[in-house]
């Protein structure tokens, strides 16, 4: 099989539940991981998912292994709080398996990967990943681990590649200091393990394990009610696309081949008659991870024009009579990838200036943020504290807002100073808080969406229809640009630690549309017309459909 097809080509190994801990077997082309459910070690080849068990004496033993690392013939790996060595061949026979201790960390270990005389291990509680001497298990030293998830290892030259299952993201370090040169976002959630696949005269093929529960809509013939809604495992490897730019300071993962189509249905709930009216529905737009390929109308023809910086197309109307029937909207073709910005906090220390015009529009409140109500201001100051970084402000009033809300869905936005009282809120509420308080503190922000495509990479070329609409923000950086940063997502446990996977970065899901300006309005004379005349959620019922329609190759400068 060439490397083009399994650049794109999901590996699903045979009677596992789920896989951990990869590693490149050379001796026989093959990948190596470990069943944590089972306790198998298995070799997979990934061009044909054939897949051969090591250990079927022994499988036992290494139930809950979550890390291994090959050297010649001798497989290391992590149990509990010990990492221990032992032969391939000791796995022929059966009979007692006796492996060789090396040593014990405070807590856990997860990941393992060895590099010449080095041993490296992670361990999720304590935060670090330790470098141990290979024979003696002294510790040479210690790095902090890069994410609050379940880690992973892999060496690559200089390199200490680290995959993180609750930050969805594979860091690439610096093998001898521990600092991160660059991250990526993976395309599935829960990656479970990592490995570099070499291939002739190509580059080497980065292999991400993933494990997981899914659900499914389960038929049981015997109940009165046979579709059940229950889980299973599902457990696979895929290709990690990188394209790392320096320069740009960003790095891209695997992408999609996108349709996306909206699409409005008139369906007045009230009689009304409008006269000489422009119907504008924004349409999406280039961006660093997201590539416009076409957009062409639905139902009736429309005018693409570019107002207020945003182009929207234009549907023009003489006059709508009451009740009159009407489809019409866009479908678009997008190439949407992951990103992931880098930048320390350093980086964002710069003499350069905001733009002109930037505070009268990023700085203000002119999206009722209730920026002057005394709970908003006191927020804005006690989230930065004493904090006079600008990338450290961004991320403490972020960690601030989650400390203080919960997620949870509403029919209607409400301003910033109820959603602070209430502790509850809906992705719109966090930007709306998010707004508020960066703008108070002197930092430019404006809101991004507006959908994200089901993220079911795997479910080709058949319609996919989001629940709701989403939104998230960008922060201004002087002298660099705007950089993205999620709504809610990453508010996960109750006062952290959060993660930081959509922190300056965004899946290849998300579909950028409109940066500051409104979505979709009615139009006359010049003017949007009032809510009491004519409301978009009184005239019309939206449709959004997506299709994924094949995964991209690589992207290339």
């Amino acid at each position: 099989m060439t490397s083009d097809r399994l650049l794109h080509r999901t590996v699903r190994p045979y009677g596992v539940y789920a896989l951990h801990g990869l590693a490149y077997d050379a001796t026989r082309n093959a990948i190596l991981a470990i069943d944590s459910a089972r306790g198998y070690l298995v070799e997979i080849d990934p061009a044909t998912d054939d897949t051969r068990t090591l250990n079927p004496y022994h499988a036992e033993e290494f139930i809950g292994v979550t890390g291994i690392a090959l050297a010649g013939d001798r497989l290391w790996f992590t149990r509990s709080d010990s990492i221990y060595s032992c032969a391939i061949g000791d796995f022929a026979q059966p009979g007692r398996l006796e492996p060789k201790l090396l040593a014990s960390l405070p807590y856990g270990a997860s990941g393992i990967a060895l590099w010449q005389s080095v041993v490296y291990v992670c361990s999720q509680k304590s935060g670090y990943i330790y470098a141990l001497h290979n024979e003696t298990g002294a510790e040479l030293a210690r790095y902090n681990a890069p994410g609050v998830g379940l880690e992973n290892l892999f060496v690559r030259d200089g390199q200490l590649w680290v995959s993180d299952t609750i930050e969805q993201t594979v860091y690439c370090l610096d093998r001898e200091t521990g600092e991160v040169e660059f991250q990526l976002l993976t395309p599935f959630p829960t990656p479970t393990g990592l490995c570099f696949f070499p291939q002739d005269g190509d580059d080497d093929i980065l292999y991400i394990a993933y494990a997981r529960e899914e659900p499914y809509i389960r038929d049981d013939p015997n109940a009165a009610n046979p579709y059940q809604l229950t889980f299973r495992d599902t457990t696979f490897l895929h290709p990690l696309h990188v394209y790392h730019n320096p320069e740009s300071r960003y790095t891209l993962s695997n992408g999609y081949l996108v349709e996306m189509s909206y699409v409005e249905e008139l369906a007045a709930l009230d009689p009304v008659v409008l006269e000489g009216i422009e119907w504008q529905i924004a349409v999406p737009m280039d961006s660093p991870r997201q590539k416009v390929r076409s957009i062409e109308p639905v139902g009736l023809p429309f005018e693409l024009r570019e107002i207020d910086g945003q182009m929207m197309a234009v549907f023009p109307f003489d006059r709508l009579d009451e009740y009159e029937t009407h489809l019409f909207g866009w479908k678009a073709t997008l190439e949407l990838r992951g990103i992931k910005y880098h930048f320390r906090p350093s980086d964002a220390e710069t003499d350069a200036e905001i733009p002109e015009g930037y505070t009268d529009l990023y700085l203000v409140d002119n999206d009722n943020l209730t920026m002057d109500a005394d709970i908003v201001q006191r927020a804005a100051h006690a989230a930065i504290g004493s904090e006079t970084n600008l990338l450290r402000k961004v991320l403490n009033i972020r960690d601030y807002t989650y400390d203080r809300l919960e997620y949870g869905i509403k029919p209607q936005i409400d301003t910033p100073d109820v959603v602070l009282r209430r502790g509850m809120g809906s992705c719109g509420e966090y930007v709306g808080v998010f707004l508020a308080l960066l703008r108070l503190n002197g930092i430019p922000c404006r809101t991004v969406g507006r959908y994200k495509c089901p993220d079911r990479a795997e479910q080709q070329r058949m319609p996919l229809q989001p629940d709701f609409n989403h939104v998230w923000i960008e922060f201004y950086v002087p002298g660099y640009g705007w950089i993205p940063m999620e709504s809610n997502p990453d508010d996960i446990d109750d006062r952290g630690p959060y993660p930081m996977r959509f922190f300056m970065g965004l899946a290849w899901y998300h579909v950028e549309i409109v940066k500051g300006v409104k979505f979709e309005r009615i139009m006359k004379d010049g003017k949007r017309i009032d809510k009491e005349v004519a409301s978009l959620g009184d005239l019309s019922i939206n449709h959004v459909r997506f299709q994924i329609l094949e995964e991209l190759p690589p992207a290339t400068a």
